[in-house]
């Protein structure tokens, strides 16, 4: 093991993704060899009692309730946002400007025109950046790019994914708030497109190349919730359902759906790609699996191959346990934080960036806007 330096970490929000992150950086160099060593040194929340609770949970060093305080802390080297889509900007860019490394849940911001401004400030003050796209990050997934880049699918012809849910069907369910703010479009910006999809593009561009255009239908089936913080009723103005169709810059078809309206589906997140040399899908309630097809083998054995990815030449896994035990969700937050300190040790930058998340918030915007004029659109 090298020597390892500790790189102070500064968490705004304490909610899930608050835990999934403090769980990586408290785990990370249990397993990774990399050169720096997270401390947790503080958390910020807006709930004192909350916050506290949360710190003493995480055992972090310290709390705040104003990231502005944090920012400006010189025992705090690098920014971890959690927090809800419409805070993204500002904490992002004030902590560049201070000279802070920053980590920004997905999606990067409410809309293009912030997340340029974000690509601005982390570029201006060269800073570290990435933005939390975890799904890279499952071995299979990270499998499948590296059968995608070694050419075994040949020329790409489809790619088609979906991700479904069910939990926001109860018509009495509330928007906004600490719980449900991702049903309040002033502070998601949007539905399950910038939710869910922004995951399925991210996935797509990083495996297929960029997006060309998009013609995109999006419905809210709830037209009017009681919002948490008025107490009234007010009109519900994000996306419950998005599908849309796509053109990619390398002449591939793409097929995308997302809802969080389809009964009996908790998080169905699923990709395929088809390429003249064969295909390969991924499910993420099977994540540890990658099915593979390859036509060029003998006709009498052909067909699908179900590969466990556990084994120690596979993506992550030797850092893990013995072929045949798997992993999971959580595993894929520690391999981003493993990166991270790895990529900060040999001076490079680490994917997604801010300006690579950016390109999945145009294809998002492009997305809303043709549902809006029932058009295609230019990303």
């Amino acid at each position: 093991m090298r020597m390892t330096k500790p790189l102070n970490i500064g968490l705004i929000g304490y909610g899930f993704m608050g835990r999934t992150h403090s769980n990586a950086y408290k785990r990370v160099n249990d397993f990774f060899d990399t050169g720096y060593r997270p401390v947790l040194r503080a958390v910020c929340g807006r709930d004192m009692e909350k916050a506290t609770a949360f710190a003493a949970q995480w055992q972090y060093e310290s709390v705040e309730t104003d990231w502005q305080k944090l920012i400006a802390r010189d025992d705090i080297d690098a920014i971890d946002i959690c927090t809800p889509n419409n805070t993204h900007a500002k904490i992002a860019i004030a902590a560049a400007e201070a000279g802070k490394m920053v980590l920004c849940e997905k999606p990067l911001s409410m809309n293009v025109e912030e997340g340029e401004r974000m690509v601005a400030a982390v570029e201006n003050a060269k800073v570290p950046n990435t933005v939390w796209y975890n799904y890279r990050r499952v071995p299979a997934v990270t499998l499948a790019k590296q059968l995608v880049d070694e050419g075994r699918l040949g020329r790409i012809f489809h790619y088609r994914a979906q991700f479904l849910q069910d939990w926001t069907i109860d018509a009495d369910l509330p928007q906004g708030g600490a719980a449900l703010w991702r049903l309040d479009a002033d502070a998601a910006g949007s539905g399950v497109t910038g939710d869910l999809l922004a995951h399925c593009i991210d996935t797509a561009i990083w495996l297929n190349g960029s997006v060309r255009d998009v013609t995109a239908m999006t419905e809210t089936f709830v037209k009017e919730r009681m919002h948490n913080l008025t107490g009234k009723v007010e009109k519900v103005g994000i996306d419950d359902a998005c599908a849309f169709l796509c053109h990619f810059e390398n002449g591939s078809l793409g097929l995308f759906e997302s809802t969080r309206y389809a009964r009996g589906h908790k998080a169905l997140y699923t990709f395929e790609i088809n390429g003249e040399h064969g295909s390969l899908r991924w499910d993420l309630h099977d994540l540890h699996r990658l099915e593979y097809f390859d036509h060029r083998e003998e006709s009498i054995i052909r067909g699908w191959h179900d590969v466990h990815v556990t084994d120690g030449d596979m993506p992550y896994m030797d850092k893990w346990w013995v072929p045949g035990l798997q992993i999971g969700y959580e595993h894929t937050f520690v391999h981003h934080v493993a990166d991270f300190l790895t990529d900060l040790t040999a001076g490079r930058a680490t994917s997604p960036t801010f300006a690579e998340a950016l390109q999945t918030q145009k294809v998002c915007q492009a997305i809303l806007a043709s549902a809006e004029s029932a058009s295609w659109m230019s990303v």
